[in-house]
């Protein structure tokens, strides 16, 4: 059993062979793709982990953002009436 346990754990040298496989396969220029897309799913996976509540958060905060910039737009149309 503890032979079992052994063989399946990887190693430096395991994680090297992986990683030069894994170059030949999808080239230089594919793996920062990769991982930018790797990287989004992490994200979208915590947002949605993290439930409703955030996301009623969220937009309560760009609300106020929307607010905040229509306000700045009529004080600015204000003074160009002004002038």
């Amino acid at each position: 059993m503890l032979e079992a346990v052994l063989l399946g754990m990887i190693g430096g040298p395991q994680l090297i062979i992986i990683l030069v496989v894994v170059l030949l396969l999808f080239g230089g220029r594919k793996i920062p793709e990769l991982m930018k897309g790797l990287g989004r799913g992490v994200k979208e996976f915590k947002d949605a982990s993290r439930g409703d509540d955030d996301d009623s958060h969220r937009k309560d905060k760009e609300s106020k953002k929307k607010e905040e910039n229509t306000s700045d737009k009529k004080d600015e149309d204000s003074e160009s009436e002004a002038k």
